[in-house]
């Protein structure tokens, strides 16, 4: 049906202008625009979080950003990652409605869904020349930004980088990161409910060094 539209008289047109109103808003809407956040987007003021493939039964060993185009960002000594070249990525087999069934369960979630270390060899001295990196292979973690345990993506590019030893950090002596100890903090408020599964993901994906401080479980 077609719907009827009323036209403004000349004279009142010109006294609504001279006023400052707009013609359109008589008797006409407008749409908000608004719409659903797309899925994996943040809410609030954190910035959106790519989803990934999630696990696979055959993992391949990805692509990763040029040679050189990564650069690390150091905060009092510890090592953060190129928001750039490594925004994070989450799993979509995680979700706030199956912890139970995933990275709260008993019998090990993270080890089902890890890549091997044939993949993963290959990645890390992939994504070290990404970085720049040149320090021993063996005291760095090819890590997962968002780590498995908090629904973190097992191989995509953007949630993997070579992460140095922290300050201090005896050289030859393997990985020994202040990050994880982080991330399993983080895991077991998630696991009670202290906090979403999505404020730990937004929280480390913003800064680790600072995740426990802004959810208020330092």
């Amino acid at each position: 049906m077609r719907s009827a539209r009323r036209t403004v008289p000349p004279i009142l047109l010109t006294s609504l202008l001279l006023a400052g109103c707009s013609p359109a808003s008589l008797g006409t809407s407008t749409s908000s625009g608004t719409q659903s956040p797309a899925p994996g987007a943040a809410t609030g003021s954190g910035r959106a979080i790519a989803v990934g493939a999630g696990p696979q039964k055959h993992y391949a060993v990805q692509k990763q950003p040029a040679a050189g185009s990564c650069h690390y960002r150091y905060l009092k000594g510890e090592p953060l990652e190129d928001p750039t070249c490594t925004p994070g990525a989450i799993s979509p087999a995680v979700t706030q409605s199956n912890l139970a069934s995933t990275i709260c369960r008993k019998g090990g979630y993270t080890s089902g869904v890890r890549p091997s270390t044939y993949v993963t060899g290959k990645e890390k001295k992939l994504n070290a020349a990404s970085y720049g990196f040149t320090g021993r292979m063996g005291d760095a973690e090819y890590d997962h930004l968002i780590s498995l345990q908090l629904g973190g993506d097992p191989n995509d590019y953007r949630n993997l980088w070579v992460e140095p030893a922290d300050p201090g950090h005896k050289k030859g002596s393997g990985v020994n990161n202040a990050k994880d100890p982080v991330e399993t903090k983080l895991h077991t408020a998630v696991c009670k409910g202290t906090v979403t599964l999505a404020a730990a993901q937004q929280a480390i994906v913003t800064d680790w060094t600072t995740a426990l401080s802004t959810l208020h479980l330092a």
